[in-house]
């Protein structure tokens, strides 16, 4: 979700409950400015769900951080 500063700064309460749910991007004349995340939320436990069908359950945490770099590699 993105949201202005303004509007952040005002509904404070009803972006806190948006948060348990998903990120905030916070805006200020137009650019962003913060992202705020649920330290909560896990991003393996997070994407797991999209990859149980297409992968085979023995990824972590390491094993996606291998793969993320691994295309980096690749770009440059």
């Amino acid at each position: 979700m993105v949201v202005t500063a303004t509007e952040f700064k005002t509904n404070f309460g009803k972006y806190l409950e948006i948060l348990a749910r998903e990120d905030i991007f916070i805006t200020k004349n137009g650019k962003t400015v913060a992202k705020m995340i649920n330290p909560n939320v896990n991003a393996v436990d997070e994407i797991s769900g999209i990859l149980s069908g297409a992968l085979p359950r023995d990824y972590d945490r390491k094993s996606l951080r291998a793969e993320r770099l691994k295309k980096y590699e690749l770009d440059d």
